[in-house]
């Protein structure tokens, strides 16, 4: 007796590049993890906005664009100068 799957049609991923929206939403979901994940680590580093700036050598601005989830564009020199400010390095690879 074989088993029947439980769910019907193609998978998230599959839906989405048929509407032709992947790639957007694939870099959406990127840039809210990473601002995610600096916002968890100055929180871990008790370092708020304005010294996150300071140390960054940027405004307060920049910084609020950098942890705005909805705004994509941030450098990769940013994402790497602001890795280094919470202790961490920033890493990206091709797959």
């Amino acid at each position: 007796m074989k088993k029947k799957k439980w769910y019907q049609g193609s998978s998230l991923d599959d839906f989405l590049k048929e509407e032709g929206i992947y790639d957007e939403v694939v870099a959406q979901v990127e840039k809210e993890v990473i601002a995610w994940q600096l916002q968890q680590a100055m929180k871990k580093k008790k370092i708020s906005k304005k010294q996150m700036a300071e140390k960054m050598r940027t405004s307060r601005t920049q910084v609020d664009k950098l942890l705005n989830p909805r705004d994509g564009n941030v450098t990769i020199k940013t994402l790497h100068k602001a890795a280094a400010v919470v202790g961490k390095r920033f890493e990206y690879k091709l797959v």
